[in-house]
Protein backbone atom coordinates (compact mmCIF):
# COMPACT_ATOMS: atom_id res chain seq x y z
CA UNK A 1 0.00 0.00 0.00
CA UNK A 2 0.72 3.86 -0.13
CA UNK A 3 2.63 5.15 2.44
CA UNK A 4 -0.18 8.07 2.46
CA UNK A 5 -3.13 8.27 0.79
CA UNK A 6 -4.55 12.14 0.01
CA UNK A 7 -8.24 12.84 -0.12
CA UNK A 8 -10.34 15.47 -2.20
CA UNK A 9 -13.05 16.67 -0.48
CA UNK A 10 -16.89 17.55 -2.04
CA UNK A 11 -17.71 14.33 -3.20
CA UNK A 12 -15.42 11.89 -1.68
CA UNK A 13 -14.79 12.14 2.02
CA UNK A 14 -18.63 14.22 2.05
CA UNK A 15 -21.51 14.50 0.45
CA UNK A 16 -21.72 18.53 0.26
CA UNK A 17 -24.02 19.15 -2.85
CA UNK A 18 -27.41 19.61 -0.69
CA UNK A 19 -26.13 22.85 1.45
CA UNK A 20 -23.94 24.65 -2.15
CA UNK A 21 -27.04 23.73 -4.26
CA UNK A 22 -29.03 25.76 -1.40
CA UNK A 23 -26.22 28.45 -1.27
CA UNK A 24 -26.10 28.93 -4.49
CA UNK A 25 -30.24 28.91 -5.47
CA UNK A 26 -30.25 31.52 -2.21
CA UNK A 27 -27.83 33.96 -3.56
CA UNK A 28 -29.25 33.87 -7.19
CA UNK A 29 -32.77 34.57 -5.82
CA UNK A 30 -30.94 37.08 -3.97
CA UNK A 31 -30.26 38.77 -7.41
CA UNK A 32 -33.52 38.07 -9.01
CA UNK A 33 -31.54 35.26 -10.95
CA UNK A 34 -33.24 32.15 -12.06
CA UNK A 35 -32.27 29.08 -10.01
CA UNK A 36 -30.18 26.07 -11.22
CA UNK A 37 -31.39 22.54 -10.79
CA UNK A 38 -29.44 20.12 -8.48
CA UNK A 39 -27.89 18.61 -12.04
CA UNK A 40 -26.91 21.43 -13.49
CA UNK A 41 -24.87 22.81 -10.18
CA UNK A 42 -23.59 19.16 -9.74
CA UNK A 43 -21.79 19.60 -13.04
CA UNK A 44 -20.69 22.77 -12.39
CA UNK A 45 -18.93 22.00 -9.11
CA UNK A 46 -15.25 20.74 -8.84
CA UNK A 47 -13.06 23.79 -10.03
CA UNK A 48 -13.77 26.83 -6.77
CA UNK A 49 -16.19 28.57 -5.85
CA UNK A 50 -15.45 31.59 -7.96
CA UNK A 51 -15.94 29.38 -10.73
CA UNK A 52 -19.13 27.57 -9.49
CA UNK A 53 -20.76 30.90 -9.19
CA UNK A 54 -19.26 32.03 -12.87
CA UNK A 55 -20.92 29.49 -13.89
CA UNK A 56 -24.30 29.66 -12.19
CA UNK A 57 -25.15 33.35 -12.97
CA UNK A 58 -26.58 34.00 -16.48
CA UNK A 59 -23.54 34.27 -19.00
CA UNK A 60 -22.60 38.21 -19.85
CA UNK A 61 -23.83 38.91 -15.92
CA UNK A 62 -21.91 42.37 -15.52
CA UNK A 63 -18.14 41.53 -13.82
CA UNK A 64 -19.54 43.97 -10.77
CA UNK A 65 -22.74 41.53 -10.34
CA UNK A 66 -21.40 38.49 -10.63
CA UNK A 67 -18.53 39.97 -7.95
CA UNK A 68 -21.87 40.85 -6.01
CA UNK A 69 -23.19 37.54 -5.97
CA UNK A 70 -19.85 35.67 -5.58
CA UNK A 71 -18.91 37.93 -2.09
CA UNK A 72 -22.78 36.87 -1.38
CA UNK A 73 -22.02 33.54 -1.67
CA UNK A 74 -18.68 33.16 0.20
CA UNK A 75 -20.97 34.57 2.94
CA UNK A 76 -23.80 32.73 2.92
CA UNK A 77 -22.44 29.33 2.31
CA UNK A 78 -19.45 29.84 5.07
CA UNK A 79 -22.67 30.21 7.40
CA UNK A 80 -24.84 27.26 5.59
CA UNK A 81 -22.00 24.53 5.08
CA UNK A 82 -22.22 21.79 7.43
CA UNK A 83 -26.35 22.24 7.26
CA UNK A 84 -27.19 19.33 5.18
CA UNK A 85 -23.69 18.17 4.21
CA UNK A 86 -22.72 14.63 5.67
CA UNK A 87 -19.77 11.91 5.48
CA UNK A 88 -20.38 9.34 3.10
CA UNK A 89 -21.17 5.65 4.39
CA UNK A 90 -18.40 3.51 4.91
CA UNK A 91 -15.48 6.65 5.34
CA UNK A 92 -14.84 7.11 8.93
CA UNK A 93 -14.16 3.23 9.14
CA UNK A 94 -12.43 3.27 5.96
CA UNK A 95 -10.08 6.14 7.52
CA UNK A 96 -9.76 4.31 10.76
CA UNK A 97 -8.12 1.37 9.13
CA UNK A 98 -5.78 3.22 7.34
CA UNK A 99 -4.68 5.06 10.38
CA UNK A 100 -4.63 1.92 11.89
CA UNK A 101 -1.95 0.58 9.27
CA UNK A 102 0.09 3.71 9.69
CA UNK A 103 -0.84 5.33 6.26
CA UNK A 104 -0.87 9.21 6.58
CA UNK A 105 -3.44 10.84 5.56
CA UNK A 106 -4.78 14.14 4.27
CA UNK A 107 -6.74 16.06 2.33
CA UNK A 108 -6.42 19.03 -0.75
CA UNK A 109 -9.64 20.86 -1.84
CA UNK A 110 -10.62 23.57 -4.02
CA UNK A 111 -12.71 24.65 -1.72
CA UNK A 112 -10.98 27.96 0.47
CA UNK A 113 -8.51 27.03 2.92
CA UNK A 114 -10.30 28.29 5.87
CA UNK A 115 -13.39 26.52 4.74
CA UNK A 116 -11.90 23.23 3.71
CA UNK A 117 -10.08 23.32 7.79
CA UNK A 118 -13.11 24.07 9.67
CA UNK A 119 -15.46 21.54 7.76
CA UNK A 120 -12.71 18.64 7.99
CA UNK A 121 -12.69 19.67 11.86
CA UNK A 122 -16.11 19.20 12.26
CA UNK A 123 -16.78 16.34 10.72
CA UNK A 124 -13.36 14.57 10.62
CA UNK A 125 -11.46 16.19 14.33
CA UNK A 126 -8.17 14.53 14.59
CA UNK A 127 -8.22 12.17 11.66
CA UNK A 128 -6.06 14.37 9.08
CA UNK A 129 -2.27 14.98 9.28
CA UNK A 130 -2.76 17.96 6.63
CA UNK A 131 -5.58 20.01 5.42
CA UNK A 132 -5.71 22.23 3.03
CA UNK A 133 -8.07 24.23 0.80
CA UNK A 134 -7.36 27.19 -1.73
CA UNK A 135 -4.99 29.37 -0.89
CA UNK A 136 -4.51 33.30 -2.31
CA UNK A 137 -1.07 33.28 -3.96
CA UNK A 138 -1.51 29.29 -5.16
CA UNK A 139 -3.10 28.07 -8.31
CA UNK A 140 -6.15 25.71 -7.39
CA UNK A 141 -6.23 22.29 -8.81
CA UNK A 142 -5.44 20.76 -11.26
CA UNK A 143 -2.25 22.56 -10.86
CA UNK A 144 -0.16 19.98 -8.50
CA UNK A 145 1.84 22.59 -6.20
CA UNK A 146 -0.41 22.47 -3.87
CA UNK A 147 -0.17 18.43 -3.67
CA UNK A 148 3.40 18.10 -3.99
CA UNK A 149 3.42 20.93 -0.91
CA UNK A 150 1.77 18.12 0.86
CA UNK A 151 3.89 15.68 -0.60
CA UNK A 152 6.74 17.15 0.82
CA UNK A 153 5.07 18.01 4.03
CA UNK A 154 4.55 14.62 4.80
CA UNK A 155 8.42 13.72 4.52
CA UNK A 156 7.50 11.80 1.19
CA UNK A 157 8.08 11.53 -2.58
CA UNK A 158 5.05 11.51 -5.22
CA UNK A 159 5.63 7.76 -5.98
CA UNK A 160 4.68 6.92 -1.88
CA UNK A 161 1.36 8.92 -2.54
CA UNK A 162 -1.88 8.49 -3.47
CA UNK A 163 -4.79 10.89 -4.70
CA UNK A 164 -8.38 9.79 -4.08
CA UNK A 165 -10.93 12.19 -6.23
CA UNK A 166 -14.34 12.02 -7.85
CA UNK A 167 -13.76 14.32 -10.84
CA UNK A 168 -11.66 14.74 -13.77
CA UNK A 169 -10.04 17.77 -11.75
CA UNK A 170 -8.96 15.08 -9.51
CA UNK A 171 -7.55 12.59 -12.36
CA UNK A 172 -5.45 16.04 -13.91
CA UNK A 173 -4.38 16.53 -10.42
CA UNK A 174 -2.63 13.21 -9.69
CA UNK A 175 -0.99 13.07 -13.44
CA UNK A 176 0.17 16.99 -13.07
CA UNK A 177 1.82 15.42 -9.73
CA UNK A 178 3.74 12.27 -11.51
CA UNK A 179 0.83 10.41 -8.60
CA UNK A 180 -1.23 7.31 -8.95
CA UNK A 181 -5.11 8.28 -8.56
CA UNK A 182 -8.07 6.45 -6.82
CA UNK A 183 -11.57 7.62 -8.46
CA UNK A 184 -13.94 7.04 -6.40
CA UNK A 185 -17.87 6.49 -8.37
CA UNK A 186 -19.87 7.97 -5.46
CA UNK A 187 -19.28 11.42 -5.70
CA UNK A 188 -20.50 13.63 -8.19
CA UNK A 189 -19.22 12.19 -11.69
CA UNK A 190 -20.51 9.12 -12.86
CA UNK A 191 -18.78 5.88 -13.72
CA UNK A 192 -18.74 6.07 -17.51
CA UNK A 193 -17.50 9.90 -16.93
CA UNK A 194 -14.45 9.30 -15.37
CA UNK A 195 -13.16 6.80 -16.94
CA UNK A 196 -13.92 8.70 -20.29
CA UNK A 197 -11.58 11.36 -18.50
CA UNK A 198 -8.85 8.38 -18.00
CA UNK A 199 -9.65 7.33 -14.71
CA UNK A 200 -7.68 4.11 -14.10
CA UNK A 201 -8.32 2.69 -10.58
CA UNK A 202 -12.22 2.95 -9.90
CA UNK A 203 -13.96 2.15 -6.53
CA UNK A 204 -17.62 2.15 -5.95
CA UNK A 205 -17.44 1.68 -1.90
CA UNK A 206 -14.53 3.24 0.33
CA UNK A 207 -14.08 -0.31 1.86
CA UNK A 208 -12.16 -0.69 -1.49
CA UNK A 209 -9.46 1.86 -0.35
CA UNK A 210 -7.94 -0.81 1.70
CA UNK A 211 -7.73 -3.39 -1.36
CA UNK A 212 -6.80 -1.26 -3.88
CA UNK A 213 -3.06 -2.35 -5.59
CA UNK A 214 -0.80 -0.02 -8.29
Amino acid sequence: MKKAYIFDLDGTLLNTMDDMVDSVNHCLEMHHFPQRSYEEIRIMVGSGMRNLISRAVPEGTDEEVFEKVFADYKEYYGSHCMVKTKPYQGIAEALDSLKKRGIKLAVLSNKSDVLTKAICSHYYQGVFDLVYGERVGINRKPDPTSLLMIVKELGLDAEDCVYIGDSNTDIQTAKNAGMDCISVTWGFRPYEFLKEKGAKVLISDPSELLRVEF
